[in-house]
């Protein structure tokens, strides 16, 4: 059975070090052995760093593209909605397969297909003609980011030893992350306006050519845990599961709670979640063991990820329709206006490993749940003549602060309060439960806004159900502090000690 490397002590270097080769056999071996090659470790930050930033960047960088691709492609309503959660289911459903495939085949052999699948996709959707060749396109992105994300957390981990350089480290994985999702205005504004809408996706070419090339000149291989095979079937189970749900979700918009249309997608999400976790308890190598939530930290953090995932996605959108469909702005100028958003978020992230290790990471959690609370009441009372500084510059800043001040904490509590040889499983649960939750929490406030508004794009009832989505998005921030002031253990484990450093 493989075993797992031992990790470096705290007090070695900060770098990931790749295994001794075996010696030499055979003719011309001469005895002698392989120096062991030394990656330092800001190499394997930079490229894990780089590819959680192309994967959250596509969640929001369509998002001021949406009316270009309506008009070129030809688009419904409904059509542009799914050309956020067609991305976003396939993220969430296979981030599990992905996170498992980086224990059992290697963190870079996995980190590389990922980004190979993602890149081609990318390219595939930049050149649609058609919807439904977008669609599938941003699909197959999300498989690929699917596969890729887990591995970003676990290299990382792998290549920094336990201790306040990790938390650094994960501090700076975090910030990266939430600086993807908040550029991802500014970026696609920037190319739709001065090229168009296909840029917002070919962009990734280069970018991804680039970073494929750095990680396989720089990463080295590690495997986490034992096991020979994927749990395709639970993947799949799981990923329809949270398709046919968000399809449902959406329907209510059109045909009503009590439609079958409505109900039959709804129920059949639920059941087909419910076989998941059936076939997970009995499967001999499940894709998701149930075992990891028997840790009260692991089981904690992820249901806070989950309920703060349905805020974070949804409130960049909302923003950025609202500076469009309201304020008028044009593309670049909606993508602007979320810069010192993207900054907040990013300061908040990196701010808090500084503070996890003076008060410890429950209470910086909690405390960065209210503060973005309070920023999703606040702009929860815009207006239809709202002005850019009480509508979207100081609430966005209180909102994206919390956001990233939460994020740190709960990904370092997961992932350092799991076995070792379970890293990229937790990973990718960590990534699955912010992503799953983004992608349903999308689904829910579009739906209530788009009830509260009504047909039509008259900008006050626009508005209403703007500000209705943001006062939803207040209340599940609320019930994610609450979540975690029960929850969350009070008293700091051995693990949850090497967390804090």
């Amino acid at each position: 059975m493989p075993t797992t490397p031992p990790e470096p002590s705290p007090s070695a270097p900060a770098s990931a070090r790749v295994p001794p080769a075996a010696p030499a056999t055979g003719a011309g071996a001469g005895g002698r052995r392989e120096r062991a090659r030394t990656v330092p470790a800001w190499a394997v930050i930079l490229i894990a760093c780089a590819g959680q930033f192309l994967v959250v960047l596509d969640v929001s960088v369509v998002n001021v593209a949406l009316p270009s691709m309506r008009t070129d492609l030809g688009m419904s309503e409904s059509g542009l909605q799914w050309v956020l959660n067609a991305y976003s289911i396939a993220f969430a459903g296979f981030m599990l397969l992905g996170g498992r495939a980086a224990d059992l085949f290697g963190q870079k052999r996995t980190f590389l297909l990922g980004l190979a699948v993602f890149t081609i996709a990318s390219l595939a959707g930049g050149l649609a003609q058609e919807s439904w060749q977008l669609l599938a396109a941003r699909a197959v992105q999300g498989l690929g980011a699917a596969v890729l994300a887990p591995a970003t957390l676990t290299l990382l981990t792998s290549a920094v030893p336990a201790g306040p350089a990790r938390v650094r480290a994960v501090g700076t994985w975090a910030a990266v992350g939430a600086a993807g999702g908040a550029a991802g205005g500014l970026v696609g504004g920037t190319l739709t306006d001065l090229l168009s809408w296909r840029w917002v996706l070919l962009i990734n070419v280069p970018v991804g050519a680039l970073v494929l090339t750095g990680g396989a000149l720089w990463l080295a291989e590690r495997r986490g845990g034992s096991g020979r095979r994927l749990d395709l079937p639970g993947a799949v189970l799981v990923t329809a599961g949270l398709a046919a749900l968000s399809y449902g979700i959406v329907q209510t918009e059109r045909s009503g709670w009590g439609a079958a249309g409505t109900l039959v997608p709804l129920a059949g999400g639920l059941v087909l979640l419910a076989a998941f976790l059936a076939l997970e308890a009995r499967a001999r190598e499940p894709l998701m063991p149930l075992k990891v939530f028997r840790t009260r930290a692991v089981a904690a953090a992820n249901a806070a990820m989950f309920v703060f995932g349905a805020t974070s996605f949804a409130v960049w959108f909302f923003m950025t329709v609202y500076a469009q469909n309201v304020l008028g702005y044009t593309p670049f100028q909606a993508g602007l206006a979320l810069v010192p958003s993207s900054l907040s978020i990013v300061l908040g992230s990196k701010i808090a490993p500084a503070m996890m290790h003076r008060i410890g990471p429950r209470q910086v959690a909690v405390i960065g749940g209210v503060i973005a609370a309070a920023g999703f009441a606040w702009q929860s009372g815009l207006s239809a003549h709202g002005g850019y500084a009480t509508s979207i510059l100081g609430p966005g800043v209180l909102v994206m602060t919390g956001l990233g001040m939460s994020g740190t904490p709960l990904a370092a509590l997961a992932t350092g309060s799991a076995e070792p040889q379970d890293a990229g499983l937790v990973s990718g649960i960590v990534n699955t439960a912010r992503t799953m939750g983004g992608a349903l929490g999308l689904a829910v406030l579009s739906t209530a806004a788009a009830t509260r508004s009504g047909p039509g794009t008259d900008p006050v009832a626009l508005t209403a159900g703007y500000a209705l989505a943001f006062r939803i998005g207040c209340g599940v921030s609320v019930a994610a502090v609450l979540l975690m002031l029960v929850w969350l253990p009070r008293r700091p484990s051995a693990r949850e000690r090497a967390v804090r450093g």
